[in-house]
């Protein structure tokens, strides 16, 4: 299921740089969110257990490491020495079950703790299709299935990128999507957030930061400067590199706040991932303009819950207004013939150097995505004067 330290999500690479470097006291905790209320077969969290202690084993090897040299060239020398170090810890972990409901704890140093959150939810969603016997078209099929779209993308001439290791189908199928869009979209398909494939294929990672990131900044400085300093921040550490900036952690309302001229000229662009992406894009370009900035020169990359015709639908809108690109996750390495889960891992608590534990929140553009405590929802929606 998981067999390289590199399969894993490149955001969370490029975070843990930043964390070792900027918050390396800082603890957090995480929670297992079963968005779908799938029950869980029996004995289903023991199964967990046995494969996450086998996690530990896993290290970069030589060869992986001079790929990531080579491919994540804003990544510093003591990074990758430090990775060469580093090992997962199952004693950071708490998996448990009562009946079908399936629940996991993470609690730990940030920047170790930063890798469990993909490669579990890979784990839980291969484990469940293996567990309760799913059965997915025929190999044959899926790769029909998985021609087509790239012919699609293709036609439409839009850069696309696969994002699907969380809610993926299976390690083997994610396997046979990524070299099926690498033969069938050479031109268009521009790379994988999946590092261990990104270095199997020779094609290239892709991702910046996720959510967590803001939302530990708005436990250490609170929900008016969150989005000002994740931002501030992650220019400190890579200078203008990794240039897309995630939007939506706390309304894109409150970001648009906080991304003023300086930032919006120095990041590349901006990432959707909740509520409605023409929406978005108008408000993108809007802000764009009122900033005198020309929005030719900067990019979208939509993210949320994408199926070709939804990218269809947001290419045809976006065309001439603004550059653009998608990456897509489930649609691509779980569209086999099953219901994939819908679950999530979320950062529920920080502890800054020398603080207390706060409770950590996500408000996002679509209502049903929102993480956390009623209270300090409702703190943040004050806060930041948000319906």
């Amino acid at each position: 299921m998981i067999n390289s330290i590199l399969d894993n999500d490149l955001y969370k690479f490029t975070m843990q740089n930043g964390i070792i470097n900027l918050f390396p006291r800082a603890k957090v905790r995480y929670e297992f969110i079963n968005r779908g209320k799938t029950e869980f077969p029996e004995g289903f969290a023991d199964e967990v257990q046995k494969i996450v202690h086998k996690m530990s084993d896993l290290k970069l090897s030589q060869s992986e490491k001079d790929f990531l040299q080579k491919t994540c060239y804003y990544l510093p020398p003591t990074y990758f020495d430090f990775l060469r170090g580093y090992r997962f810890n199952h004693d950071e972990l708490k998996i448990t079950q009562e009946n079908g409901d399936l629940k996991i704890k993470i609690e730990g140093y940030w920047y170790r703790t930063v890798m469990w959150e993909v490669p579990l939810m890979a784990i839980v969603s291969e484990l469940y299709f293996n567990k309760t016997g799913a059965k997915p078209f025929e190999e044959k099929k899926i790769v029909e299935i998985t021609q087509n779209k790239a012919e699609k993308f293709n036609n439409l001439g839009v850069s696309f990128a696969d994002f699907g290791t969380r809610r993926r189908f299976s390690h083997k199928n994610h396997d046979l999507i990524v070299k099926t869009l690498k033969e069938k979209s050479p031109k268009f398909f521009v790379g994988t957030s999946n590092v261990y494939f990104a270095y199997k294929y020779n094609l290239v990672p892709i991702g910046t930061h996720a959510h967590e990131w803001f939302m530990f900044h708005a436990a250490k400085y609170g929900f008016k400067m969150a989005n000002k300093l994740a931002l501030e921040n992650w220019v400190k550490i890579y200078r203008g590199d990794l240039g897309i900036a995630l939007s939506d952690t706390f309304t894109t309302e409150a970001f648009f706040r906080a991304f003023d001229t300086k930032l919006a000229k120095l990041f590349d662009g901006v990432r959707q991932d909740s509520g409605d992406p023409i929406e978005f894009a108008e408000k993108t370009i809007a802000h764009y303009k009122k900033l005198r900035i020309d929005p030719l020169s900067k990019s979208i990359v939509f993210s949320d819950a994408l199926t070709p015709e939804k990218v269809e639908e947001i290419a045809k809108h976006c065309k001439g207004k603004i550059k653009f690109s998608f990456g897509i996750g489930t649609n691509l390495t779980n569209d086999v013939g099953v219901k994939p889960l819908n679950i999530v891992i979320k950062i529920t608590e920080a502890e800054p150097e020398g603080w207390e534990w706060i409770p950590t929140i996500k408000l996002s553009d679509s209502k049903g995505k929102h993480t956390g405590d009623e209270e300090t929802i409702n703190i943040a929606k004050k806060t930041l004067d948000i319906e």
